[in-house]
């Protein structure tokens, strides 16, 4: 099997847009709005239900407000299925977002939701996987007091970016 093998290419695709929907669940995790910004095509626009309908830069601008008010966020990424069509894609990824919120009271919640993000991709000029359209469903939503603990994801003292060297596991843009 050659490099120009269509096979081939179509693996080496699928395996770069599943690393851009990795990115996507640590650049939110690790509050990281530059590397947010770089896994979007100039024209992406991004569907977050009832929270935000618009273009990705200022879906980028939503999150980076909402930042201070959520101490911790996890992404976790389930199935994904996509669909590679030469410089275009289409997938659909399940995942389980929990998030620690403040309250009306001025306690924490827990925000639990099973999400599946429809996503169109897009190859651009350097190479990258970008996302064009994201559209996120919320299958199931779950908000309940919170009253436990942990080390709500350290900020820039999690250990992945001392132990983790390369260059993806780095806060900011896709080198």
């Amino acid at each position: 099997m050659s490099a120009s093998d269509p096979a081939l290419q179509t693996l080496l695709d699928k395996d770069a847009i599943r690393d851009l929907v990795l990115l996507y669940s640590r650049a939110i995790d690790r509050k990281d709005i530059e590397l947010l910004r770089d896994l979007y095509t100039e024209d992406a626009t991004d569907t977050h239900g009832d929270s935000f309908d618009g273009p990705a830069d200022g879906y980028c601008q939503f999150i980076e407000k909402s930042l201070p008010y959520m101490p911790y966020s996890g992404h976790h990424v389930c199935n994904h299925l996509i669909a590679v069509d030469g410089d275009v894609a289409s997938g659909e990824v399940y995942a389980l977002a929990w998030h620690l919120i403040p309250s009306r009271e001025g306690t924490r919640e827990e925000d639990f939701m099973a999400v599946r993000y429809i996503d169109n991709y897009r190859r651009c000029a350097d190479g990258k996987w970008r996302f064009s359209k994201r559209v996120v469903t919320y299958d199931f939503k779950l908000r309940r007091p919170f009253d436990g603990g942990g080390t709500f994801g350290q900020g820039d003292k999690d250990p992945s970016y001392a132990v983790c060297g390369q260059r993806i596991f780095q806060r900011g843009a896709r080198g």
